[in-house]
C-alpha cells in the first residue's frame, strides 16, 4: 500500500496516477540529451566549436571540463528528485538521513521547492528558446547547431512536467 502509515492512518495517501508516475520517470530522460552534449564537449568530442572557442570561452581542456561534468551530474540529480513526488520516500524521509530519517515529509517541504523549480525551469527554458537565434551565433553553425538545438529542446518539457507532478503530489497530500 502507498501510505505514510497504516491503512487506517490519517496520513494515508492515495497512490499517484499513472500519468504522474510516467511524467516523473520521464524527467531524467528529458534532462539526459543536454547532459550528454555537455559531457561530450567536456571529453573533447568535436561538437562543432573550434579549439580556440573551447579554450577561450569554455576553458576546455581545463576547469571548464570539470564544470560541464558537474553541471550535467547536478542536472540529472535534480531531475531524479522528481521521483520523490511519486515514491514513498516523498512521504517519509529515508531512515539513513541523519536527524530527519523516518519522519513524514511536510507537504510544503516538497511542494514549495518543486513548484519554484517548475516555474524557474519554464522561465529559463522558454527564454532560451526565444533567444535561440542569438545563442553562440557565429561560434556554432550548421549541423552542429541543429544537433545542439535538438538535444536541448527536451528541456522545454521539464517545467511543465514538474509542475504537473507537483500538483498531483499536492492534491494527494492535502487533507
Amino acid at each position: 500500500m502507498y501510505a505514510v502509515a497504516g491503512p487506517a492512518s490519517p496520513h494515508a495517501v492515495t497512490p499517484p496516477p499513472r500519468w504522474a508516475r510516467w511524467a516523473a520517470h520521464a524527467m531524467p530522460l528529458v534532462a539526459l540529451p543536454s547532459s550528454l552534449w555537455r559531457l561530450a564537449m567536456a571529453a573533447g568530442v568535436p561538437v562543432g566549436y573550434s579549439e580556440e572557442v573551447l579554450r577561450t570561452d569554455y576553458d576546455i581542456p581545463g576547469t571548464g571540463s570539470l564544470i560541464l561534468v558537474l553541471i550535467s551530474l547536478a542536472q540529472e540529480a535534480v531531475a531524479l528528485l522528481t521521483l520523490g513526488l511519486v515514491s514513498n520516500w516523498g512521504l517519509i524521509t529515508p531512515r539513513w538521513l541523519p536527524l530527519i530519517g523516518g519522519r513524514p515529509v511536510p507537504v510544503w517541504a516538497a511542494v514549495v521547492p518543486a513548484a519554484l523549480g517548475a516555474l524557474a525551469m519554464t522561465l529559463i527554458t522558454v527564454s532560451q528558446y526565444l533567444a535561440w537565434d542569438q545563442v553562440d551565433d557565429g561560434n556554432l553553425t550548421g549541423v552542429h547547431r541543429t544537433v545542439m538545438g535538438w538535444l536541448y529542446a527536451p528541456l522545454l518539457l521539464w517545467g511543465p512536467l514538474l509542475g504537473a507532478v507537483t500538483v498531483s503530489y499536492w492534491m494527494r497530500r492535502r487533507r
